[in-house]
């Protein structure tokens, strides 16, 4: 079974080694950066499930790491772990996509109970492209922000995401309309693309269907 990944940055050699063996023992696979320049080498290199980076480290601080990350399309999920609470810093982190913030001192075990809570969340979201999906909160982001549908699209991108490579029947995609209609739903169709980026095909006589991501 293929172990999550973890790229940890952490300049406190005690904190960072006690953290890389904790994270360790409870299952998972990391790697250890103790500067910004040293992390950005890593994230070339590998693939990583969670980044979880302090912010006050030495070459390139946590948020500007984050900040070229993001600007490179990286979307990795990102926990910030920091002595620095002001709210204009906390501010800054989330705006650059940070999942979550924990403040220092904290107890080691304090974050691998966010970090286990997040992978879980990993697990169940639907990832296609830049749109990520939670099936169970109906929650829908394209790159890192918050998807707003309508209430109809959202019930046919439902259908239609859980359906990844099947064709939907055009009749179910009518039980999500008030007064459904070929016209009616292909401009329904049309908005759901434009709003999602996602390439659903129209399956002439049949239905649609979002082949491939």
């Amino acid at each position: 079974m293929k172990k999550n990944r973890i790229l940890l940055l952490e300049d406190d050699n005690n904190l960072g080694e006690t953290l890389l063996e904790l994270l360790e023992e409870s299952g998972y696979e990391v790697d250890l950066a103790v500067d910004g320049e040293e992390a950005v080498e890593f994230s070339y290199k590998n693939s990583y499930d969670l980044y979880v980076f302090d912010i006050n480290v030495p070459k390139l601080d946590g948020l500007e790491l984050l900040d070229a990350l993001r600007e490179a399309d990286d979307k990795t999920p990102t926990i910030f772990i920091s002595a620095m609470v002001d709210l204009k810093t906390m501010a800054r982190g989330f705006a650059l996509g940070a999942d979550d913030y924990i403040k220092k001192p904290f107890f080691p075990e304090e974050l691998l109970l966010r970090i286990d809570a997040k992978m879980q969340k990993i697990k169940h979201d639907i990832v296609c492209g830049e749109i990520r999906y939670d099936p169970s909160t109906k929650e829908l982001f394209k790159s890192n922000e918050r998807l707003n549908l309508s209430h109809m699209l959202l019930l046919m991108f439902d259908l239609l995401i859980l359906s990844k490579g099947k064709i939907v029947d055009k009749d179910e995609l009518y039980e999500c309309m008030e007064n459904p209609s070929s016209s009616a739903l292909r401009v329904a169709i049309t908005k759901l693309k434009q709003q999602t980026g996602l390439d659903i095909k129209n399956i002439r006589g049949v239905g649609y269907s979002i082949e491939s991501c």
